[in-house]
């Protein structure tokens, strides 16, 4: 039997995203979004609201990256969730992380992070932003003999709404559109 619980966000996994923008004087600003998610082919939605920091630079740039983060990385990731770019304009610089401009857009790209989508902005609505993907990266290091991202070797973590916790991802337990094959008899 199923217990009533209060109203909540209860989507699990929530990939941490690092979503990447520059300011007016080109500062880096860097913030940990867990809302977000692919909503189509080339495109990507982050439920950001308008208070934001990296909300106000992208406005500007029209542009913004979307890096994977990792375990490695846990502690930066994290503090980009705790502070404000809004209050501490060397928020970024006390992470400790390198960033380059991206080749694609106006928007940097965090080193460190091994996986990283460059991003052009399509819309503002009153619930975040849409963005178009115009350019995929990843380290090589995290790339399988095919030259698909290996997640695993990628350390790519994950967000808890419900305890508020990160993970890593596991082991693999099927084959997308595959598994559920037999049943098609």
């Amino acid at each position: 039997m199923k217990k009533e619980l209060r109203v909540m966000p209860a989507v699990f996994p929530m990939p941490v995203l690092m979503v990447g923008t520059y300011d007016e004087d080109g500062t880096v600003d860097v913030m940990n979004a867990a809302w977000g998610q692919i909503c189509g082919m080339d495109k990507i939605t982050l439920c950001l609201t308008e208070s934001h920091k990296t909300v106000k630079n992208l406005k500007k740039t029209g542009a913004f990256t979307v890096a994977l983060a990792d375990a490695a990385h846990l502690k930066e990731a994290d503090f980009f969730g705790i502070a404000s770019g809004n209050d501490d304009p060397e928020k970024f610089k006390k992470s400790g992380l390198t960033a380059v401009k991206s080749g694609k857009v106006n928007a940097p790209v965090i080193t460190e992070f091994p996986v990283v989508m460059e991003c052009e902005l399509i819309e503002l609505t009153p619930y975040g932003v849409v963005g178009k993907i115009v350019g995929v990266a990843a380290d090589e290091a995290v790339l399988d003999e095919t030259g698909k991202i290996d997640v695993e070797k990628a350390g790519i973590i994950l967000f808890d709404q419900f305890k508020a916790g990160y993970y890593i991802i596991g082991e693999k337990v099927g084959q997308a559109w595959n598994a559920g094959k037999e049943l098609m008899k």
